[in-house]
Order: C-alpha cells, then sequence, then structure tokens
C-alpha cells in the first residue's frame, strides 16, 4: 500500500475529505441552515451561539499557542501515526470512500 500522508499533512484535513464524512458534514450542514431559515426564533438562538462559539475559540487558540509551539515536534510524532493509521483503515474499510447515500 502507497502512503498518503504527507510530512505538511494533517490527518483531521484528511479525515475531513473523506467522502463518507464530507458527506454527512454537507447534509448536516444544510439541515442546519434550512432549520435556521424556517424558525426565527431558532435562527436568533444559533446566532448567539455562533458568535459564542467564535470568541471562545479565539480565546483557546491564543492561550495555547504558546503550549503548542513547544509540543510542536510531538503534534507532528502523533499526526505521522494517526496518518499512519487512517491509511490501513481506508485499506480495509473501503466503505470510507463513498458518500454516505452509498
Amino acid at each position: 500500500p502507497m502512503p498518503v500522508c504527507h510530512a505538511q499533512e494533517n490527518v483531521l484535513q484528511r479525515v475531513l475529505q473523506l467522502p463518507v464524512v464530507s458527506s454527512t458534514c454537507e447534509s448536516l450542514q444544510r439541515t442546519y441552515v434550512s432549520t435556521k431559515e424556517a424558525h426565527p426564533l431558532m435562527a436568533s438562538v444559533c446566532d448567539v451561539y455562533e458568535r459564542g462559539v467564535q470568541g471562545a475559540s479565539a480565546l483557546a487558540m491564543w492561550s495555547m499557542e504558546p503550549v503548542v509551539r513547544r509540543l510542536e515536534p510531538q503534534f507532528a510524532v502523533a499526526n505521522n501515526l494517526a496518518c499512519r493509521g487512517l491509511d490501513h483503515l481506508e485499506e480495509k474499510i473501503p466503505a470510507l470512500q463513498y458518500p454516505v447515500d452509498k
């Protein structure tokens, strides 16, 4: 089997690009958007939640940056191991390469 993981590649990006995962995410996104459009009260609640999550994410990234920089070599090793594991899963489970509806 040919290794697919490259040094600059992120295992999370690879997982999100799997057809089974990306089609599920697209379906959830469509449902979320249509629910917001159909229910104005739900839309206002969702908007408040989205703003809160964005603020929390920015704060978390800012506070974690020094730690992430120090742990970068360990993250690279863990990412490489995870990519190898994903290579193995993709080889053993062909269904990962198909959208959910298939």
